[in-house]
Formats: structure tokens, sequence, C-alpha cells
């Protein structure tokens, strides 16, 4: 169970068995939580339309807005990306916050749904 609250990974996440997924930096750790759901799961090794759900996991603004870029057209239709960050309270090296992710994406036409606990040192 990720964060503080007792829901699985994957729902907050709103995975569902069938989507393809693309993953960048994922935590081996968060990975095996999401796999664990035992949702069947179509992992793409490199960014192809139509990805269903994406998620990536940066410590820096640049690589935020190149993942944003590169996957933003490979999203399907209803398609979303998760970005995941280093929470302050960590005490790891970022410069990403809540709001930069925000400044980075909504400009793209991308909508802000939520925000959830990924781990104990990770935001998404």
């Amino acid at each position: 169970m990720a964060g503080y609250s007792a829901t699985p990974l994957a729902k907050k996440l709103s995975l569902k068995s069938g989507q393809r997924v693309f993953w960048r930096g994922m935590p081996a750790a968060v990975a095996t939580e999401i796999l664990s759901a035992g949702l069947s799961l179509v992992r793409l090794v490199e960014p192809g339309p139509p990805i269903d759900a994406a998620h990536v996991f940066v410590t820096r603004r640049a690589d935020l807005a190149a993942a944003i870029a590169e996957l933003r057209t490979c999203l399907a239709p209803a398609g979303f990306l998760w970005v995941s960050w280093r929470k302050r309270a960590s005490g790891l090296p970022t410069d990403i916050t809540e709001d930069e992710v925000r400044h980075a994406a909504l400009p793209t036409g991308l909508v802000d749904i939520k925000v959830c606990a990924i781990d104990e040192t990770r935001s998404g």
C-alpha cells in the first residue's frame, strides 16, 4: 500500500486490465506494487501510440518538459500521463514541484486530474 491510503496504487493510478502502459524511471518497488494488483497490462518498452497510461518519474524540469513533449503525442484519445516527482520532505535533490508539473503540462492540453502519494518519497 502506497503513501497514506489503503487504496492500492494501481487503483489510485486508474490502471485497468488491457491498457497499453509505458513507464520511464519507475522504481522497481513501485512497479512491483502495481503488478501485484494482478492486472493484465500491456507494457511497452518504448513509447508509441496509442498509450493508454504513461507514467514518468522525473527530478529535473528539463526532463519533465522533454517527457511531456515526447509522450503527449503518443497518448490514446482517452489516455493519460502520470508525472511523479520527489516530495520536498524526502530530502532528495529535485527542482520539480506539483506547480512545476502543472506549469509544464497544462499548456499542452493535458488536464490536471489528481495528485496522490506514490511511495514514501514520491508524489504523482
